[in-house]
């Protein structure tokens, strides 16, 4: 390994760790203690801001807040770089948004005079398309707040770009966040204070993961960021400990625990063919239903659920061998619109 090479692999080395020896520097690029010394002081020399300790349990860490110069990247690596920020332009809102810009810009600047020109046209070479509309789980118009009904489009994407940015840079200083929200299922906007654990993007909405702060169980929620009026960080008393990992939460698993709940409250039963329900469990909503094998041939889906409209539609798309046991008063307005049905295809004249 080259001198500035093995340098600069000191020093990122130094900045995935709290603190190192000396030693362990040397096995770890197979020099000795000695060039490891002159390597440190080639460091210093640069305005690396480094801070020895001795003793026993010493080492060698960097000062907190140091940034590392800026790398140059080869032709691939902007180009893969420049596609990923290609693709956050096709979502709705995006953190830190003029930033992200910037770093455009940064990464063209740095490409030669022909690569240039063709990546700035980055858009009209690769394209993600849309998420697509979900016909089965329509949004709800009820209630909707006049502050979040009044926004055009582009107000409420730039909001919910201003509050994905607020509540990301609250995790990275460790800051609760008082967030106003507004859902379609409650009359009144509520304040709720919460401590800001990641973000979950799924189906084109932004999803604030989180606890709330003043509650002793506090199990990990999600808010849509596009219901979120305002946010303002709030500094806690004691540091915030993040102990959390988003990947728990893919495969629409963020869904389980509030499919159990909508089931205690408002619970639909209906009895499904073994084929229909199979169909259903790859559903990106109804697979964490609850699905109850009563024979080899039948299954008992429950799941949670207030507006019959959904449920009915539901029952129509799945046609014969699908039966709908509870609500009772559901199972009445079934057969009133399958008779009116029935009535637009009488039997033919012979």
């Amino acid at each position: 390994m080259q001198h500035f090479d093995r340098v600069l692999g000191i020093l990122l080395f130094l900045r995935s760790t709290s603190s190192t020896s000396a030693a362990e520097l040397a096995r770890q690029f197979d020099v000795s203690t000695r060039t490891i010394y002159r390597d440190l002081e080639t460091l210093s020399a640069l305005g690396v801001p480094l801070y020895a300790e001795r003793g026993r349990k010493g080492g060698v860490r960097l000062l907190p807040g140091y940034f590392l110069p800026p790398l140059m990247f080869t032709q691939q690596e902007a180009i893969a770089l420049l596609l990923g920020l290609t693709l956050q332009r096709s979502l709705r809102a995006i953190p830190f948004p003029i930033e992200r810009d910037l770093a455009e810009k940064k990464l063209l600047a740095a490409l030669p005079d022909p690569l240039r020109s063709l990546l700035a046209k980055t858009e009209q070479l690769v394209g993600f398309e849309q998420t697509s509309s979900d016909i089965f789980h329509p949004e709800p118009t009820q209630h909707e707040p006049e502050v979040a009904a009044s926004r055009t489009a582009e107000e409420a994407d730039f909001q919910q770009s201003r509050t994905i940015s607020t509540f990301f840079q609250a995790i990275l200083d460790g800051n609760l966040v008082l967030m106003q929200y507004a859902s379609p299922y409650q009359k009144h906007q509520r304040s709720v204070l919460t401590e800001p654990l990641g973000l979950l993007w799924d189906r084109d909405r932004w999803y604030l993961a989180g606890r709330l702060a003043e509650q002793e169980e506090r199990p990990v929620r999600l808010w849509r960021a596009d219901r979120v009026l305002q946010t303002n960080p709030r500094r806690p008393m004691v540091p915030v400990q993040h102990a959390f990992d988003v990947r728990e939460l893919l495969g629409r698993n963020w869904l389980r625990s509030a499919m159990e709940q909508w089931r205690q409250l408002s619970p639909v039963k209906i009895r499904l063919s073994s084929t229909q329900a199979e169909r259903l469990q790859e559903d990106w909503y109804y697979r964490h239903a609850h699905f109850e094998p009563t024979t080899e041939q039948q299954v008992i889906m429950t799941f949670g659920e207030n507006n019959p409209t959904f449920v009915l539609e539901l029952l129509r798309w799945l046609g014969p061998g699908a039966e709908l046991l509870e609500p009772q008063a559901w199972r009445e307005q079934m057969r009133e619109e399958l008779g009116q049905m029935l009535a637009s295809y009488p039997p033919n004249d012979l």
